[in-house]
């Protein structure tokens, strides 16, 4: 049974006294006369907070402020708990809002700073992330508090950037827009996300962009062109380099030469690097964000030991030209294509090579799925599927595929054979016993395939 208390009179609190340690005088329901040592009196609200911790609140000094305003005050507390509002959650708003951190803009940058420190983002992520919301939506909505906002003010700013054709920009505002106003909610600024509807508000058709890949029968051509080139070798060795392990460009720019093992022929692109002054978004590594294996074929090797007498004595493989701390520019790759008389727009562009080896893979018929989507360092997207081959490496397939490409390339260079004729081209040798030592075991199982689907 609860403890009875019997209010408080005024006479009881002009005659509290200083006592040599402070003390409490109780009213009822949560209402406390604090009385210090030093003789000063503050009325106090005790109550329990709906996280389950205890809530203390200082509602002011006594006598300024009368056991009947003080009982007001309470009376007004007690509602907002009634109504599910914690009263220092809303102290805080009134305090947020006064201060100019309960606009829109203080919100966002306060969700930015909270949603980054997650690890969900990288620092290039995050910067462009925040940049966006400076160019395109904060001179709209930036000054405007929080709980203000309504769908139709969203809905505008996201018209504008659809007019101005940054679809890219569109979706990922729009995406934000939902985590922001979530995160508002978390802290009690609104009850309401405006951005609820969001997701039925604008819909927009874009075609998926492709990147240019330059058709297999056309590598004879290709590789005239690269060995006319009158550009700096190391441009040239870089493009070869790319084009035999199709890496991205920026696992390839940023490459640092403590990746290679060039006794092992591996190439371990790490998560993430070291950011190099000056150099934005130098960090970058593996784009999955785990370790990604190069396995490198013979050809491989003996393009980046030529490179490695250009910059070998350097940390990075491919430095700036007139910078050797530096790095190459994202767009050498594609200037040298350019350079040898390919439209980048339509013909083949250096991340067209990913395409190029990918589609010769598959069409060859000697590698499994798994193994290429590995290889390619692509994200599964079946979570059920992926939760079952994430750790599985393929790594003895993936070093047989890498040289089956590379011996691909060079089976290329004056005349155009097709993945699956190269391939049957080796089933024959096999059938023949000629078997080459770096498919030994790959050709004995298709074989064995191929023999048992025939009996069937």
């Amino acid at each position: 049974m609860a403890r009875q208390i019997k209010p408080l009179s005024s006479t009881q609190c002009d005659g509290a006294k200083p006592k040599e340690k402070d003390y409490n005088l109780y009213d009822g329901q949560g209402l406390i006369l604090f009385i210090r040592k030093n003789g000063s009196k503050v009325w106090r609200f005790k109550y329990k907070r709906p996280n389950g911790k205890d809530g203390l609140m200082t509602l002011g000094n006594y006598p300024a402020l009368t056991l009947k305003e003080a009982r007001g005050k309470r009376h007004t507390l007690l509602n907002q708990l009634a109504n599910g509002i914690d009263p220092i959650d809303q102290l805080a708003i009134q305090k947020a809002k006064h201060d100019d951190s309960f606009s829109f803009e203080a919100v966002t940058r306060a969700w930015h700073v909270a949603y980054k420190a997650t690890g969900k983002w990288g620092d290039g992520t995050a910067e462009r992330a925040l940049k966006n919301f400076e160019i395109y939506v904060f001179p709209e909505l930036g000054n405007k508090p929080i709980d203000s906002i309504k769908p139709r003010d969203l809905n505008f700013v996201l018209s504008k950037i659809e007019e101005k054709g940054y679809l890219e920009v569109l979706k990922k505002t729009r995406q934000r827009f939902v985590s922001i106003f979530a995160f508002a909610i978390s802290k009690g600024y609104i009850e309401l996300s405006p951005a609820y509807s969001l997701k039925d508000a604008i819909i927009v058709t874009r075609k998926t962009k492709h990147h240019p890949k330059l058709p297999l029968t056309q590598l004879p051509e290709l590789f005239k062109r690269l060995q006319a080139d009158q550009g700096h070798p190391l441009t040239g060795l870089c493009l070869e380099f790319a084009l035999h392990t199709f890496a991205r460009s920026s696992e390839l720019r940023f490459a640092r030469w403590n990746e290679f093992d060039l006794k092992k022929g591996i190439w371990t692109i790490p998560p993430e690097r070291t950011l190099v002054e000056g150099y934005k978004f130098s960090n970058r590594g593996a784009k999955m964000k785990t370790p990604h294996l190069i396995p490198l074929s013979p050809q491989a090797l003996r393009i980046i030991s030529e490179i490695h007498s250009y910059s070998g004595i350097y940390n990075n493989v491919f430095p700036k030209n007139g910078d050797p701390h530096g790095f190459m520019s994202e767009s050498t790759i594609n200037n040298t294509l350019r350079r040898m008389g390919y439209d980048t727009n339509q013909d083949i562009c250096g991340h067209g090579f990913r395409g190029m080896a990918c589609g010769a893979l598959i069409e060859s018929t000697l590698f499994t799925e798994d193994a290429v989507e590995k290889q390619m360092s692509h994200q599964e997207r079946n979570g059920v599927r992926q939760a079952y081959i994430h750790h599985a490496e393929f790594m003895e397939e993936r070093r047989m595929m890498l040289c089956w490409w590379s011996d691909y390339l060079e089976a290329n260079q004056e005349k155009f054979i097709s993945p699956m004729e190269f391939s049957l081209s080796l089933m024959e040798q096999a059938k023949q016993g000629v078997i080459n030592i770096k498919y030994a075991k790959l050709v004995k199982l298709k074989l064995a395939e191929m023999t048992n689907s025939y009996i069937a």
